[in-house]
């Protein structure tokens, strides 16, 4: 899958731009604060219907705008493709693909793959379990729609069980069915995520042990609780705990993914660069499994990917990039030129497989390379 071009008008900080990309490397150089992760941000957008910061939809408009809009044109599966999205404060938020739009929104998950390695990753592995949980929801979700509306069903009939635990006065015919939905919808989260953990595992070995150079060994395990009993009987046993808590302590929704490194968690022991290797192996896993599960390559997004790093893992991550034919078309961001025209002396592409724009307060130039 190509993104050909991209046009945003009113998105954070960028008045308009209209963009066309190579069909390989595209690199955006300026200061922080400048646009260029929003510029990632507006591409996350299309693929998955909100910011990667999680922000609310109005705050994506620009300050002093009343609207937003953005239009991607993609190649994909030997079609051509026209995605738009709109913002209006007060209103809610339009996405159409191919001037339709979708009665779900959920059914575009997964129609436009895309990983981002950001920053923003530390806290994947040293944040709280939410964030892994998440994360692998996410991978799955694009390539199991079922998986998705599964999800969906265990968080609504999670949150109504949870509502009539905080009101304290809940009829136990209405917990019992509830709790009888959320093992249902349970045993296949579960499940999918054991099975993706496990594939993921076995990709993202390699991916460690070359970025690292071989000094430490690093590993992904599912850590969840069985109910022999199931998961119903379990939750009817504990309702009056839940009760006193006022919310659910048990299930899929409690679930953690452990990182270790040479044994020990990544969250406790792992130094900066450690916990950037482990993160950056992890999305280059990501991106095979979908590529593998899709049959399609997703857009890779870079965004300063050399923080925390020292010199000799940034040139052992760029030659996997590089090198290998897993990747399609990528999109990286720096502060630093001297970055960039690294990773393009070290990358064999010709003049038409690389651009670079220089990006200051939402503006973006092109650079004669």
């Amino acid at each position: 899958m190509i993104l050909k071009s991209l046009s945003l008008t009113g998105f954070k900080n960028i008045g308009h731009v209209s963009l066309e990309f190579s069909p390989k490397i595209n690199c955006f150089l300026g200061d922080n604060g400048m646009g260029k992760s929003n510029l990632l941000d507006a591409l996350y957008f299309l693929s998955f219907c909100r910011s990667f910061t999680g922000a609310q939809d109005a705050l994506l408009v620009r300050r002093g705008d009343d609207f937003a809009s953005l239009r991607g044109e993609y190649f994909r599966r030997g079609l051509d493709e026209e995605i738009t999205a709109g913002l209006r404060r007060g209103s809610r938020k339009t996405f159409k693909r191919g001037g339709k739009a979708y009665q779900r929104l959920a059914e575009h998950i997964g129609a436009f793959p895309l990983v981002l390695l950001s920053p923003a990753d530390m806290e994947l592995a040293g944040g709280e379990p939410a964030e892994r949980r998440r994360f692998i929801d996410q991978i799955i979700s694009q390539s199991d729609g079922r998986y998705l509306d599964t999800l969906i069903r265990y968080n609504a009939a999670l949150e109504q069980r949870n509502r009539l635990l905080r009101d304290e006065n809940g009829d136990d015919s209405i917990f019992d069915a509830l709790e009888i939905q959320l093992e249902m919808a349970g045993e296949y989260i579960t499940d999918r995520r054991e099975k993706a953990i496990r594939r993921l595992s076995e990709i993202f070995g390699p991916y460690y042990r070359a970025i690292s150079d071989g000094a430490e060994e690093a590993a992904l395990e599912y850590v969840h609780t069985a109910y022999p009993q199931g998961l119903a009987a379990h939750l009817a046993s504990m309702r009056t705990r839940d009760r006193a808590l006022h919310y659910t302590a048990s299930g899929p929704h409690r679930d953690d993914i452990l990182f270790t490194s040479d044994g020990m968690p990544v969250r406790r022991t792992a130094s900066q660069g450690q916990t950037k290797t482990f993160t950056t192996a992890l999305r280059f896993a990501q991106y095979e499994l979908l590529r593998e599960s899709l049959g399609i390559r997703p857009l890779l997004l870079l965004d300063d990917i050399f923080d925390k790093l020292d010199a000799g893992r940034v040139s052992r991550i760029m030659a996997i990039v590089g090198s290998s034919d897993t990747f399609g078309q990528i999109f990286i961001t720096d502060t630093n030129r001297r970055h960039l025209d690294e990773i393009v002396a070290d990358i064999p592409c010709d003049a038409d497989n690389y651009r670079l724009w220089h990006v200051d307060r939402g503006s973006f130039s092109p650079v004669i390379v």
